[in-house]
């Protein structure tokens, strides 16, 4: 069995690289972004390799698309992964899910509609809901000591409204890196048949899941209905191919179908990914199970000791507990609590985090970490951040002195 190397470096600087070549208001030379969801991790030489054979057809046109071999790659992963039974004709593309979930509100909604979704929650939900002039209906998670819960109670409450029309649920959840156990996502299931509503479920990260914890497929545990849920999967998060632009999105429900194809077949003549996503989800889906089990465990690792060393260094800060994901999510309203004060002290440190204020009001006061990178850089860049946090628990005469100390 191959070990591969998750510790060494690949230089990311100056490859059209969101993540890396994004500028930021940094007077610093060693920039840690840590941000944008996807990692400086190189894919598995499965991908790679199927990546070079396409290239090496020397021409690149049209492309069969979700044909038959395709579509039941993309089902045996799902039914071997997670003993989950997808049926071939459910599956539809889209080059991504956030552009998916905007395609789904507006063939399932029409302006003015109540959407709910569970904040602090990823910020293209919200967009999303906003940009196709519907409402943002929130039902806040509970927050117990870095510890969130549902508060089904007020869920039943808003499905229950005449103009809220379904909810987007994100499994796992981002940011807050819960998974969510089977007796929350049967309660959530309970309340959208009780109210006859629809659900999206987001589980792009659905195959980064921490040791001893289990994702569990929504349209699996609800499969009595089916017509109901709507599954948004991709590669992109698993294997490190966010730039291939290729997902994976379940249908079940036959009218459903026919409002997609219409809208996003018929009107917007999106039919299939391109040739090099089309190789490289199959050699994922293929060959890439031992690659993502080692990531999997280097991540486990990873996260113990980021989340030992934050919790020993600030104790006063509150990390959440990452079950799924490879995001950690950081309270440090212990040491401040002005959002914009934080914001600046991390960029001016040449710390690039995803603010918490962009995932709702909860979140202000908080960051999230992407850890997807060779630990070496990472704890280097946990130093930092712990000598920032510390620099602002001072005396408010000096709040606008920055002393990073060793860093």
């Amino acid at each position: 069995m191959k070990i591969y190397d998750f510790d060494t470096p690949i230089n990311r600087k100056n490859t059209q690289c969101i993540k890396w070549d994004q500028s930021f208001e940094s007077t610093v030379d060693t920039q840690y972004p840590l941000w944008v969801a996807d990692m400086d991790f190189a894919c598995c030489d499965a991908i790679v390799e199927a990546l070079k054979k396409r290239v090496e057809q020397q021409i690149y046109g049209y492309n069969t698309g979700f044909d038959a071999q395709y579509r039941q790659v993309v089902c045996d992963w799902f039914a071997r992964r997670f003993d989950w039974k997808i049926n071939p004709s459910d599956i539809f593309y889209a080059g991504g899910v956030v552009p998916a979930i905007a395609y789904l509100i507006e063939i399932l909604s029409v302006e003015g509609d109540g959407i709910v979704i569970q904040t602090p929650v990823y910020y293209p939900f919200r967009k999303k809901i906003e940009a196709t002039k519907r409402k943002v209906v929130e039902n806040p998670l509970q927050n117990e000591n870095g510890y969130y819960t549902m508060n089904f109670e007020e869920l039943d409450h808003l499905l229950g409204r005449d103009d809220v029309k379904g909810m987007i649920l994100c499994s796992p959840h981002n940011p807050i890196g819960r998974v969510w156990k089977q007796e929350e996502l049967s309660m959530v299931l309970k309340l959208i048949k009780k109210h006859r509503k629809w659900i999206i479920s987001d589980e792009i990260h659905g195959d980064l899941i921490r040791h001893h914890h289990r994702q569990l497929p929504l349209a699996k545990l609800g499969a009595d209905m089916c017509d109901q849920i709507i599954m948004c999967t991709a590669p992109s998060k698993s294997f490190n191919l966010a730039g291939l632009q290729n997902s994976n999105i379940i249908i079940s429900n036959k009218e459903y179908q026919q409002r997609w194809k219409k809208y996003v077949l018929q009107r917007l003549s999106l039919s299939g990914p391109n040739s090099f996503a089309l190789s490289a989800t199959m050699a994922a889906y293929t060959q890439g199970e031992e690659w993502l089990n080692q990531l999997n465990a280097y991540l486990d690792t990873t996260i113990v000791e980021v989340t030992s060393y934050l919790k020993k260094q600030l104790p006063k800060a509150i990390v959440s507990p990452c079950e799924g994901t490879y995001l950690l999510w950081v309270d440090v309203r212990g040491y401040c609590k002005d959002q914009e004060r934080l914001e600046k002290a991390m960029l001016q440190a040449g710390l690039i985090l995803d603010e918490g204020y962009l995932f709702g009001i909860a979140g202000s006061g908080f960051e999230r970490i992407n850890v997807a990178c060779p630990r070496a850089f990472l704890m280097e860049a946990m130093e930092r951040f712990v000598a920032v946090v510390k620099s602002l628990d001072i005396d408010s005469n000096k709040r606008n002195r920055y002393d990073y100390g060793v860093c």
